[in-house]
């Protein structure tokens, strides 16, 4: 599945890779941008606020769509994993509705 989506002004194609499978470019430039605006872009965040890695994957979420396969936490897995898991979630949901802040504030669809 692909969709385009307006980030700062500009069209993005998003798409759907298959598990395990590195994201296109242009899709990572989303994630890119939606790590930016969960965690300044550190995909190693782990502020003790219950939340994880450049995306801010809570434990549950990260697990249930196939996570612990690649780290028990989502911080440390790599940039490209926890792009993976993301399209998991993004997928099962419709949408960036799990960044429900940031999609709004980048024009995502949630």
């Amino acid at each position: 599945m692909t969709a385009i989506v307006i980030c700062g002004g500009a069209p993005v194609v998003v798409a759907s890779p298959s598990a395990g499978v590195a994201p296109t470019s242009r899709a990572a430039g989303v994630w890119d941008l939606l790590a930016r605006c969960e965690s300044g872009g550190n995909w190693a965040a782990n502020t003790g606020n219950g939340y994880y890695g450049g995306l801010q994957f809570n434990p549950r979420t990260w697990a249930a769509h196939g996570g612990n396969r690649f780290s028990r936490y989502p911080h440390r897995a790599s940039r490209e994993q926890q792009i993976a898991i993301a399209e998991s979630l993004r997928s099962a949901r419709s949408g960036f509705g799990a960044w429900p802040g940031c999609a709004r504030r980048l024009g995502l669809p949630r």
